[in-house]
C-alpha cells in the first residue's frame, strides 16, 4: 500500500485561520475594555503591566532577530513569521497597556527585566537560525504559562477574558517555533517553508508543537515581576 496522499491545500488554509486566531483575540480585546470595571485591584494592574513587559521584550527581541543577516537573507518563511509576530506582539504589548489606563493607572513601556537580562545573556551566544529559535521559544512559553495563570487569578471578569484570548496566540508562536526548532535539529531547513512538502515532513511534525495536555504554570512570571514601580 502506498503512502497516504496529503493535500497539501490544507496548510494554506490552515495557514489563514492562525491568522484569524490572532485577529479573533483582539476582537475580543476590544470588547473586555469596553466592559472592564474600573476599579480593578492593584494586583490586576500589575498583571497587566507585566503582561505587557513580557510583549515589549518580545518586540525588541524578535526586531533584533529580523535584522540579522542569517534571519534577514535567509529561510523566507521564518522572516515572515517573524514579521508577523511582531505586528501581533505589538498589538498585544498595545492591549495590556490600553486596559491598565483604562483602570486609572499607567502604560508599562519597559521590557520584562527578568527576562531582559535571560536574553542579555543569550545574545553572545546567537551564531544562527537555530539559536534565535530557542530563545524565541522561551519568551514565547513564559508569556504562555504567564497568560494561562492569570486568567485564573485575576479578579476582573473582562481581564480573564482578555488573558485567555491573548495566551492561545502565543501558545501557537511557540507551537510553530518548536515544529521549525524540530527542522533546523533534523538538518531539514527546506522543509520550512509555506506551501511545504508535507508528504516529505517527519512524523513527530505533527505532535512536536503540542507537548502538554494541558499548559502549565510553574514558569509563570509573578504579577509584580514587570509592573511600574
Amino acid at each position: 500500500m502506498g503512502a497516504p496522499h496529503i493535500d497539501s491545500r490544507l496548510l494554506s488554509q490552515l495557514t489563514e485561520q492562525s491568522q484569524d486566531l490572532n485577529s479573533d483575540a483582539m476582537r475580543l480585546t476590544h470588547g473586555s475594555l469596553a466592559g472592564m470595571d474600573r476599579h480593578v485591584s492593584r494586583n490586576d494592574i500589575r498583571a497587566l503591566q507585566t503582561a505587557a513587559s513580557l510583549e515589549n521584550l518580545a518586540v525588541s527581541v524578535y526586531r533584533t532577530a529580523a535584522a540579522l543577516p542569517f534571519i534577514k537573507n535567509g529561510n523566507r518563511t521564518v522572516a515572515a513569521f517573524i514579521a508577523t509576530t511582531v505586528r501581533q506582539h505589538s498589538a498585544h504589548a498595545r492591549a495590556f497597556n490600553a486596559a491598565a489606563v483604562n483602570a486609572g493607572s499607567v502604560a508599562q513601556t519597559a521590557v520584562n527585566p527578568k527576562y531582559a537580562a535571560v536574553v542579555k545573556k543569550a545574545l553572545p551566544g546567537i551564531k544562527g537560525p537555530a539559536d534565535v529559535v530557542a530563545l524565541a521559544v522561551t519568551l514565547e512559553d513564559v508569556a504562555t504559562q504567564t497568560y494561562v495563570k492569570n486568567t485564573g487569578e485575576v479578579h476582573d471578569v473582562q481581564l480573564r477574558r482578555l488573558f485567555a484570548s491573548v495566551a492561545p496566540v502565543e501558545a501557537q508562536h511557540r507551537a510553530t517555533l518548536l515544529a521549525v526548532q524540530a527542522l533546523l535539529g533534523a538538518g531539514r531547513p527546506e522543509l520550512i517553508a509555506l506551501p511545504t512538502n508535507v508528504d516529505k515532513l517527519p512524523a513527530a511534525a505533527g505532535s512536536v508543537g503540542f507537548p502538554h495536555a494541558f499548559y502549565p504554570m510553574k514558569n509563570a512570571s509573578p504579577v509584580t515581576e514587570g509592573a511600574v514601580k
